[in-house]
């Protein structure tokens, strides 16, 4: 019995069925008490059927022996569960990485300026995400990098990659809920009058093949809220414009939200090459957007916890 036990992989997930669930299957009490996707579960189910596979990646357990989806759970029982094993497409290249945490299911940067985040057509290497598998490779984790969160090329701050798809999903469905907390640090060219308010306005791709986004009646919902941090007059801190340093908080998560609300209402974001003109790009070496903190529930303990990133040298100025 001690060998058998000494095979037992450790668990990616664990959770225990309650009282209320006894005769349950195994399925419903993964979705109901972890939020394990039908997508997840699929994919151990056709890993435990590789032979390939046989030595234990992609597995569900119950009280420590193997067991299937399908199956009644009693009240009381373990689940485990051992994610497929991943592998990525994605070539390492030795970039810098500002690490914020990290663990076994997620990992936190700090973004720097200036860097695709994900290969792309047009940037093809040189990613955020060829750097995180040089970084993965240096810890022997193997896995898909997943970005649960998208940061633009010149935004810099918390940028969260989940190591396997539950991380990726439970994170999309609590900002789907509304219970994540996305806060930026953002300098808008002039003078905002309002201590506080909310952008809500739709936001859609403003023609097709264009990078730009724009305010349309048939847009996708999106909502920015935003409080007054300081208000500068022309020439402070030696900036040729007056502007206004902001708290922002994402209710959603369009592409470009924040720079397209702001421009929108005649305050583009300092820097910004696609929504300001040449005054309010010439005053600042980039756009003055940086993703200050993030705050969400751990996907395997469910422990509330907030990821803070420090304002990098380069904008730092702009806000005291």
């Amino acid at each position: 019995m001690e060998d058998e036990k000494e095979l037992i992989p450790r668990y990616d997930l664990i959770c225990e069925t309650r009282p209320e669930q006894d005769g349950m299957t195994v399925r419903a009490v993964l979705r109901h008490n972890a939020g394990v996707s039908r997508r997840l579960m699929r994919s151990i189910v056709h890993d435990i059927r590789d032979a390939q596979n046989a030595g234990g990646s992609g597995s569900v357990y119950v009280n420590g022996q193997r067991s299937a989806f399908v199956c009644r759970a009693s009240a009381g029982d373990v689940i485990g569960l051992v994610y497929p094993a991943e592998t990525t497409h994605i070539e390492a290249e030795d970039i810098p990485l500002d690490v914020l945490y990290e663990d076994d299911d997620l990992l936190a940067l700090n973004k720097m300026p200036g860097r695709v985040v994900h290969p792309t057509k047009g940037h093809p290497s040189g990613t955020v995400a060829n750097g995180v598998v040089a970084h993965m490779q240096s810890r022997g984790e193997s896995y898909k990098p997943r970005f649960v969160n998208r940061l633009d090329m010149g935004t810099s701050g918390v940028l969260l990659v989940g190591k396997n798809s539950h991380a990726q999903n439970d994170f999309t469905a609590q900002a789907g809920r509304g219970e994540t907390v996305k806060k930026y640090l953002a300098a808008v060219d002039g003078i905002v009058a309002n201590d506080e308010g909310v952008i809500d306005l739709p936001i859609e791709l403003e023609a097709e093949g264009s990078p730009r986004r724009a305010v349309t009646e048939g847009g996708a919902p999106s909502v920015t809220r935003y409080r007054v941090c300081a208000r500068l007059p022309h020439g402070a801190g030696g900036i040729s414009r007056a502007y206004t340093t902001l708290e922002v908080i994402l209710e959603t998560g369009r592409t470009h939200q924040i720079r397209v609300h702001f421009a929108h209402i005649g305050h583009p974001v300092l820097g910004d090459t696609l929504y300001g003109d040449a005054d309010t790009v010439a005053c600042a070496p980039r756009q003055v957007l940086h993703a200050r903190s993030l705050t969400f529930a751990h996907p395997r303990t469910g422990e509330r916890i907030t990821i803070e990133a420090p304002l990098p040298e380069d904008i730092a100025g702009f806000f005291g």
